[in-house]
């Protein structure tokens, strides 16, 4: 590993580009005065685990003989009452005919179809990408990786949502909570791993704050002292111990907005189930203050090989209890967030990383496909529907009953929040996303109509720049959190560096001259109070600030 990129690894141990709580004030204060303060917006995924299942998600009606008779005469959706199932006949004449899976209906207020009713949810049909892959972990790392299934020339080994993290935040301070938090799942998703910082996000699942303690204060003791920084093991020794550092920082910090928050519409209005836990944790978290930015949860059991309904016009079954938990769960969650303004600044979508084959298999289900839609929701969020039904006649026994015409590219749906909800720039967009089999870029390729007129960013207020790539600065200052030495690495000229040390009140507690004439220097901070500093270097040209976690050794 070279050392410059083991330092990208450790030295910030994914605090550098985290957005913290004065930086984000300042930001919002500023954004006001431009009438576009996008400061506090906030993304939740919803993992739709397994492969869900489109066409009995939503029904093409305008076909509905030809889906019923031919395709699945032991697992179709009935489709009755037609006023409270039809999405919107008016859109483009019968082609656009499509209803709600009956589960779709459920919540206190109606759940899915009650929140298109408002205006608040977005259909997309036929999404997936141009080469698709029917195995579960190649797709689900496609996904994460933002790679189109013709090979992996957007990111092998990094995700594009921590790309979207590292560049869109490098220019501002690190913090004390993770960018990300991720529930439902003991895996931590491949997305929310980046080029460089890494443990930007932190996997909650069946945590509580003293399950993140290892290294430091856990079993295995205090961390060494002093680690070597010249050779592999103590390049990888540190990098374990400052990202369990963080780990440490950042279940102080989710503990702290846990408690701090509440739910506006009390557990009651929350279904007992596994995603509705998620999802209300995630609204505690969000009005306890924490000031995450992307919260991703899962629901699993997608993978309907059998017993997907129970019999013939019955809809009962595995998939009808998943939409139901999907539908009930979401409808609450909106709910308790728009129960106040913190709804103005969340906006869910869910994602699932293949759908399923249009005819019916002999087992009561369906096997591996390659489109599903897409929902994306909340009070930003343009109603309505994004595309056609699909063409059910695609699908033949000469193509294995796929159906592959993809209407949107998953690409084009997540670089359109982030840019017109969340507000990045061009080239943060494009370092997460490019189309590299056809050399475009999805800024120039978006779905429009996501974001309602009145919450979209244009682009004079587009707060999220990656002008300044994490390789771009010239020093890197490590370990972070520490506890005697702070350390300085040095990657261009630069004579007479001097350093100040603040408290975050701007009390000056520390300042001097770096000796850098080995390429590194070293700052004493052994004397210091265990708390949050910020750390100003210049050298009469460059300049840099940083924030520090002093620990107590």
């Amino acid at each position: 590993m070279k050392r410059r990129d083991f330092i990208r690894l450790s030295a910030t141990a994914s605090a550098m580009g985290l957005l913290p709580s004065e930086v984000g004030a300042a930001m919002k204060l500023a954004n006001t005065s431009l009438n576009c303060d996008i400061s506090n917006r906030k993304l939740v995924l919803i993992e739709l685990k397994g492969g869900n299942d489109g066409l009995n998600t939503l029904i093409p009606y305008n076909d509905y003989g030809y889906y019923k008779d031919t395709l699945r005469p032991n697992i179709y959706i009935p489709v009755n009452d037609y006023s409270n199932l039809v999405v919107d006949s008016s859109l483009s004449g019968s082609s656009q005919d499509l209803a709600f899976n009956p589960a779709l209906l459920t919540g206190n207020n109606a759940g899915f179809k009650g929140l298109y009713q408002e205006g608040m949810l977005r259909v997309l049909q036929s999404v997936g990408y141009p080469a698709a892959n029917k195995s579960h972990f190649a797709s689900i790392d496609l996904w994460a990786t933002g790679n189109d299934g013709n090979g992996w020339d957007n990111g092998k080994e990094s995700g594009w949502l921590g790309r979207f993290m590292e560049t869109a935040y490098s220019d501002l301070m690190p913090s004390n909570y993770p960018m990300g938090i991720q529930l439902g799942s003991s895996n931590t998703w491949l997305g929310f791993h980046a080029e460089h910082e890494h443990g930007m996000a932190l996997n909650i699942e069946g945590q509580n704050s003293q399950n993140f303690y290892t290294v430091l204060s856990g079993l295995a003791g205090q961390a060494p002292s002093n680690i070597a920084q010249n050779t592999h093991y103590g390049q990888e020794l540190q990098y374990i111990v400052n990202t369990d550092a963080f780990a440490n920082t950042y279940a102080n910090s989710i503990e702290t907005a846990y408690n701090a928050g509440t739910n506006h519409n009390n557990a009651s209005g929350y279904p007992n189930t596994d995603l509705a836990d998620q999802l209300k944790t995630v609204a505690r978290l969000m009005r306890g203050g924490i000031e995450t930015k992307i919260y991703m949860v899962t629901i699993g059991g997608f993978d309907t090989h059998n017993n997907q309904n129970e019999s013939s016009g019955n809809v009962n079954g595995k998939h009808t209890e998943l939409l139901t938990e999907l539908s009930a769960a979401v409808d609450a969650f909106i709910q308790d967030v728009n129960s106040d303004s913190l709804g103005d600044d969340v906006v869910g979508l869910t994602f699932s990383e293949f759908g399923r084959k249009a005819k019916q298999n002999g087992n009561l289900g369906t096997d591996h496909g390659e489109i599903a839609p897409m929902f994306v929701f909340g009070k930003a969020v343009e109603g309505g529907v994004s595309g056609n039904n699909v063409d059910l006649r695609e699908a033949s026994s000469n193509n294995n009953w796929q159906i592959k015409t993809v209407q949107h590219d998953y690409r084009q749906v997540f670089s359109t929040v982030m840019q017109d909800f969340l507000g990045a720039d061009n080239n943060v967009v494009d370092n997460a996303f490019f189309d590299h089999t056809n050399t475009k870029s999805f800024t120039d390729d978006k779905v429009s109509e996501i974001v309602k007129t009145s919450y979209f960013v244009e682009p004079s207020c587009y707060a999220l720049s990656a002008n300044k790539t994490p390789e771009e600065s010239i020093w890197a200052v490590y370990p972070n959190p520490v506890y005697d030495k702070l350390y300085i690495d040095q990657f261009a000229d630069a004579n007479d560096v001097k350093y100040q040390l603040f408290e975050t009140s701007g009390r000056l507690v520390q300042q001097g001259n770096i000796d850098l004439s080995r390429g590194y220097g070293a700052i004493d901070v052994s004397s210091l109070n265990t708390g949050v500093y910020v750390l100003s270097l210049s050298d009469g040209v460059h300049s840099a600030t940083k924030k520090i976690i002093v620990g107590n050794a």
